[in-house]
Protein backbone atom coordinates (compact mmCIF):
# COMPACT_ATOMS: atom_id res chain seq x y z
CA UNK A 1 0.00 0.00 0.00
CA UNK A 2 1.34 3.54 -0.37
CA UNK A 3 1.07 6.54 1.68
CA UNK A 4 -2.14 7.64 0.76
CA UNK A 5 -3.72 4.28 0.04
CA UNK A 6 -3.91 2.48 3.80
CA UNK A 7 -4.07 -1.31 4.51
CA UNK A 8 -7.44 -2.01 4.38
CA UNK A 9 -9.34 -2.67 8.29
CA UNK A 10 -12.64 -3.45 9.28
CA UNK A 11 -15.34 -0.16 9.14
CA UNK A 12 -13.15 1.28 6.36
CA UNK A 13 -15.31 2.85 3.12
CA UNK A 14 -14.20 1.90 -0.55
CA UNK A 15 -15.55 2.64 -3.90
CA UNK A 16 -15.34 0.71 -6.90
CA UNK A 17 -13.35 2.13 -9.34
CA UNK A 18 -14.70 -0.03 -12.38
CA UNK A 19 -16.49 3.09 -14.69
CA UNK A 20 -19.22 0.87 -15.03
CA UNK A 21 -19.98 0.94 -11.42
CA UNK A 22 -19.14 4.29 -10.28
CA UNK A 23 -21.60 5.08 -7.58
CA UNK A 24 -20.56 1.98 -5.74
CA UNK A 25 -19.27 2.09 -2.34
CA UNK A 26 -18.49 -0.62 0.15
CA UNK A 27 -17.79 -0.83 4.08
CA UNK A 28 -15.76 -3.57 5.01
CA UNK A 29 -17.33 -6.25 7.60
CA UNK A 30 -14.52 -8.72 8.19
CA UNK A 31 -11.07 -9.64 6.90
CA UNK A 32 -8.97 -13.21 6.74
CA UNK A 33 -5.73 -13.94 5.41
CA UNK A 34 -6.52 -12.96 1.94
CA UNK A 35 -10.06 -11.59 1.63
CA UNK A 36 -12.01 -9.21 3.06
CA UNK A 37 -16.09 -9.00 3.27
CA UNK A 38 -18.01 -6.27 2.54
CA UNK A 39 -21.33 -5.15 2.19
CA UNK A 40 -22.30 -1.98 -0.35
CA UNK A 41 -23.87 1.21 0.76
CA UNK A 42 -24.97 4.38 0.44
CA UNK A 43 -22.79 6.89 0.78
CA UNK A 44 -22.98 10.62 0.05
CA UNK A 45 -19.26 12.40 -0.57
CA UNK A 46 -20.67 15.77 0.61
CA UNK A 47 -22.16 14.77 4.05
CA UNK A 48 -20.07 12.09 4.37
CA UNK A 49 -23.09 9.73 5.37
CA UNK A 50 -22.95 5.77 4.81
CA UNK A 51 -25.52 3.64 5.29
CA UNK A 52 -26.89 -0.06 4.49
CA UNK A 53 -28.20 -0.70 1.12
CA UNK A 54 -31.66 -2.65 1.74
CA UNK A 55 -31.09 -5.76 0.44
CA UNK A 56 -27.29 -5.82 -0.38
CA UNK A 57 -25.35 -8.64 -0.85
CA UNK A 58 -21.93 -9.00 0.81
CA UNK A 59 -19.05 -9.42 -1.34
CA UNK A 60 -15.37 -11.38 -1.01
CA UNK A 61 -12.59 -8.87 -2.34
CA UNK A 62 -9.46 -10.43 -2.39
CA UNK A 63 -6.90 -7.61 -0.28
CA UNK A 64 -4.54 -6.69 -3.61
CA UNK A 65 -7.47 -5.62 -4.91
CA UNK A 66 -7.85 -2.42 -2.80
CA UNK A 67 -5.88 -0.37 -4.73
CA UNK A 68 -6.44 2.63 -7.11
CA UNK A 69 -6.49 1.13 -10.39
CA UNK A 70 -9.33 0.70 -12.77
CA UNK A 71 -10.51 -2.77 -11.65
CA UNK A 72 -9.62 -2.38 -7.53
CA UNK A 73 -11.08 0.21 -5.43
CA UNK A 74 -10.11 3.74 -4.01
CA UNK A 75 -10.01 4.51 -0.31
CA UNK A 76 -12.85 6.88 0.67
CA UNK A 77 -12.71 6.94 4.57
CA UNK A 78 -13.14 5.51 7.80
CA UNK A 79 -16.92 4.71 8.59
CA UNK A 80 -17.94 6.68 11.72
CA UNK A 81 -21.42 8.14 13.15
CA UNK A 82 -22.96 8.40 9.88
CA UNK A 83 -23.23 4.46 10.08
Amino acid sequence: MTDTTPVPAVGQIWQDNDPRAEDRYLRIVDIDASRATARPITYDPITRIAADLPGGRPTRIRLDRFRPTNTGYRYIGQDGDGR
